[in-house]
C-alpha cells in the first residue's frame, strides 16, 4: 500500500490532520496535490540539510504548520475518481477571444495551511468573465505549479501559476509561485504581477501581506482583499493599517458554506 492509498483510507474512516512532507520532483509535485484533494492539511517540501539558513526557515514553517493542523477540523473524505470537466474547457474556447485586455475589478486573495481546498471551492464558483484574481496560498515551489494546472482543468476561468509581468485580466486566476513574492503593478489602465525574491515576511515567502499592500495601493477601490483562515482574523489586523481605506476586505473561515454564500453573491453582482 502506498502512501496515497494509506490517505485516503485514513481519510474515509477515521479522519484526522494530515501533514505530507514530499520531495521537489514532477512526481512528488503531482501526488502532493493529489494528497491535498484527498484531505492532507498542508504538503511540505523535504529539508535541503546542506543549507544553513534554509533549514532555520524551515523549522519555523514546519512548526506553524503543525500548530495549524493540530487547530484544523477535518472531515470524513470519499474515496471517488476525479474527472475533469469538459464543458469548463469548452468555455474557456468560446470566451477566450472576447475578454476584455484589462479588469476594472481585483480580486486578492491569502491563505495558508489548510488553504487549498478552500481556494479550489472558492474558485470554482466564477463564472468565465469574472474580475482578475491574485492569490497567495503558501506552498512550496513547483507545487504551485501543479496546484495551478490542476485547478485549471477544473475551473471555467484560466488559472495558472503567475509569471513575471502577467496581467490581470478578466477570466484569469494567477497563484504566486513557491519561494517568490508576488506584488500588484499598474500602468495606465492595465494592472499586472511582479515576481520578486527577498527575505521572508513575517516568515513566508510568498506574503500575503506583500500582495495586500500593493494591492491597496496601486488599485484602491478597485480591489476586494479576502483572506481565508481557520485560525481566527488576527492576521487581517497586520494589513489593514493605513491601506484599510483604499480597499475592501473581507475575513472567512475556511468553511464551505461561507464560501458558497460569498460564490453566490459574487455571480448575482
Amino acid at each position: 500500500m502506498d502512501g496515497l492509498t494509506f490517505l485516503k483510507k485514513i481519510m474515509s474512516q477515521h479522519p484526522i490532520p494530515v501533514v505530507i512532507i514530499s520531495s521537489l520532483t514532477q512526481a512528488g509535485t503531482e501526488n502532493a496535490i493529489k494528497a491535498l484533494e484527498s484531505g492532507a492539511v498542508e504538503v511540505l517540501h523535504k529539508p535541503q540539510l546542506n543549507s544553513r539558513r534554509f533549514f532555520e526557515e524551515y523549522k519555523t514553517r514546519i512548526c506553524e504548520v503543525i500548530k495549524a493542523a493540530a487547530k484544523s477540523k477535518v472531515l470524513r473524505k470519499k474515496i471517488y475518481h476525479t474527472e475533469i470537466a469538459i464543458s469548463n474547457t469548452i468555455d474557456k474556447i468560446q470566451t477566450s477571444n472576447s475578454r476584455l485586455k484589462t479588469t476594472e475589478k481585483v480580486i486578492a486573495v491569502g491563505a495558508s495551511t489548510g488553504g487549498t481546498e478552500a481556494i479550489r471551492t472558492f474558485l470554482e464558483c466564477f463564472p468565465a468573465d469574472s474580475s482578475g484574481i491574485i492569490i497567495i496560498q503558501h506552498m512550496p515551489e513547483l507545487f504551485t505549479k501543479s496546484f495551478a494546472t490542476k485547478l485549471n482543468s477544473l475551473c471555467k476561468i484560466d488559472v495558472k501559476e503567475a509569471e513575471n509581468g502577467d496581467g490581470v485580466i478578466r477570466g484569469r486566476a494567477l497563484i504566486a509561485p513557491g519561494n517568490k513574492h508576488m506584488i500588484l503593478k499598474r500602468s495606465g489602465a492595465r494592472y499586472y504581477v511582479e515576481l520578486k525574491d527577498g527575505p521572508l515576511v513575517n516568515r513566508h515567502k510568498p506574503s500575503v501581506d506583500t500582495l495586500f499592500r500593493s494591492t491597496a495601493m496601486n488599485a484602491g477601490k478597485n480591489s476586494i482583499g479576502i483572506i481565508m483562515t481557520g485560525m481566527g482574523f488576527g492576521r487581517i489586523q497586520r494589513i489593514t493599517g493605513d491601506e484599510r481605506s483604499r480597499s475592501f476586505n473581507i475575513g472567512l473561515k475556511m468553511k464551505k458554506a461561507a464560501l458558497f454564500l460569498v460564490c453566490q453573491r459574487k455571480q448575482s453582482n
